[in-house]
């Protein structure tokens, strides 16, 4: 059972607050042998919000980014995306694991980008947004190629359309498989970190197409590091410690928090926290 009687629950936006959810966790847990990875963790994402998951290495922010997008199974709780139950159905008053068509169903609005690019090397930058499209969607050839046309030009990179993955930066790499999880159209997009695997150099084209993303509205979950990214453009910011949200609330709230001492100590590790804030009220629309 989840137990939120600790957390620091800091102001949040109106939208997080919102009834009509776009993505809902209730006493999630997670467990890899005899380690409680993820321990009783309630979060709400409503539409069009950008929340943005920070915490020290192991504390479950992969695991519980996994668990949105049916990559895991989660031991206990619960995911609802979009209202419909993840992972799990009913059948005879009981709970038991979904078929993976039934789960496909639910995740097919779920993109997800990770730290590793994971494209495939024998085929160019649009074929590699194509796949999905003419294997999963069903489209035909001629709708597929237009409309990774049209996520590539999104991105940035239909310049570079016919390159080969071996051929593109880190950075360019990572646009185009944000250009392949965007031509499923999902309602949400999870961001396992997606610049750590980056020279810094090339940190700042990806975080240019989140932040056009979070601009036109698409609803985000992101793991990151970059506190600057988070302090501009997340509605929520959520600290997750040894496997709970510790800490959430808006980002400027958040970042000068006192009352959590982990909070403060992982902080100090990565900014100046009057680095980023100027008058204390960032505008991610701006």
């Amino acid at each position: 059972m989840s137990d939120s009687s600790d957390i620091v629950q800091l102001p949040v936006s109106a939208a997080s607050t919102s009834a009509a959810a776009l993505v809902e966790v209730r006493g999630l847990y997670k467990r890899y042998g005899a380690v409680d990875v993820l321990r009783g963790v309630d979060l709400t994402i409503a539409r069009s919000e950008v929340t943005c998951i920070i915490g020290p290495s192991g504390s479950g922010k992969s695991t519980l980014l996994r668990c949105l997008a049916a990559l895991e199974t989660y031991d206990h709780g619960e995911v609802r995306i979009e209202g419909q139950l993840l992972g799990y159905v009913e059948r005879g008053g009981r709970r038991v694991r979904a078929t993976a068509s039934e789960i496909n169903r639910v995740r097919r609005n779920v993109g997800m980008v990770f730290q590793q690019f994971n494209l495939w090397p024998h085929m160019s930058a649009l074929a590699n947004v194509k796949e999905a499209l003419l294997r999963v969607s069903g489209l035909s050839n001629a709708d597929a190629t237009q409309r990774a046309g049209r996520m590539l030009e999104m991105v940035g990179m239909s310049y570079r359309a016919d390159a080969y993955p071996t051929k593109l930066s880190g950075g360019q790499q990572q646009r185009v498989a944000i250009a392949r999880a965007l031509a499923m159209e999902p309602h949400i997009m999870l961001f396992d970190e997606p610049t750590s695997a980056l020279d810094p150099e090339l940190v700042g084209e990806v975080l240019q197409v989140m932040k056009q993303l979070a601009r036109d509205g698409m609803t985000m979950a992101v793991v990151t590091h970059e506190m600057g990214f988070a302090a501009q453009m997340a509605d929520t910011v959520v600290f997750i410690d040894q496997g709970r949200i510790a800490v959430r609330g808006a980002p400027g709230d958040v970042f000068r928090a006192s009352e959590n001492p982990r909070l403060k100590q992982f902080l100090q590790n990565y900014l100046d926290r009057n680095a980023f804030w100027s008058d204390g009220s960032p505008d991610r629309r701006a």
